[in-house]
């Protein structure tokens, strides 16, 4: 399946919850989103499993890919379209070999030590962050701002999504980082109208 970094969305339970999950991601395509990244620290490996197969239903024939955040027997008992890893959260090489090369696998990048120790041969992208401080994440590491993005981004050995705190106003300076696109939660999931909240995105 083809990847897209343009606009990701990463699913918040608590943020979706207005809406609902499927209905949120479901409008969240329709106003462009590219690539949908299933994420819930708290659910349960057959809760995720569900939310992961519905969210599959709903978006056959739309050809935007899903991700699943962290938890590789998911991807795989879902039949998702990849998996995205933080920096402990499982090993790359392994992860490719369990999903197949047909897969997308993701990893996410705080610093430059971060970028230098890593394999890219297994990847497809990497999530460069936080641009921000965000609610949405405890403990994240220290903001990168645009200036530290475009620095990670020159590093990269592979395309980047931008992610932490990014709202549509910030579309054009990531773009300008080199980002291939923003990943974002709130500024989609927690809006009245998660279809307008998209499109926003394309029209700054």
């Amino acid at each position: 399946m083809r990847l897209d970094l343009t606009l990701y969305l990463v699913t918040d339970p608590r943020l979706c919850a207005r809406h609902g999950l499927v209905e949120t991601v479901v409008a969240a395509v329709r106003g462009g989103v590219t690539l949908v990244q299933l994420r819930d620290k708290q659910a349960s490996d057959d809760e995720l499993i569900d939310q992961a197969r519905r969210l599959k239903a709903a978006l056959a024939g739309s050809g935007v890919p899903l991700i699943i955040n962290d938890r590789l027997n998911v991807a795989l008992a879902s039949q998702a379209d990849g998996l995205h890893l933080g920096q402990d959260d499982g090993d790359v090489a392994a992860a490719r070999l369990a999903l197949g090369e047909r897969a997308i696998l993701g990893l996410s990048v705080q610093n430059l030590e971060q970028m230098a120790r890593l394999d890219p041969g297994p990847l497809d992208y990497l999530g460069l962050g936080p641009v921000f401080a965000t609610a949405t994440k405890q403990n994240h590491a220290r903001p990168l701002g645009f200036d530290g993005l475009a620095t990670l981004v020159a590093a990269s050995p592979l395309p980047a999504v931008a992610i932490g705190g990014l709202q549509a106003e910030h579309a054009a300076r990531v773009r300008a980082a080199g980002a291939r696109g923003s990943a974002v939660i709130s500024a989609i999931c927690d809006t009245p109208d998660p279809q307008a909240a998209a499109e926003a995105f394309f029209t700054r």
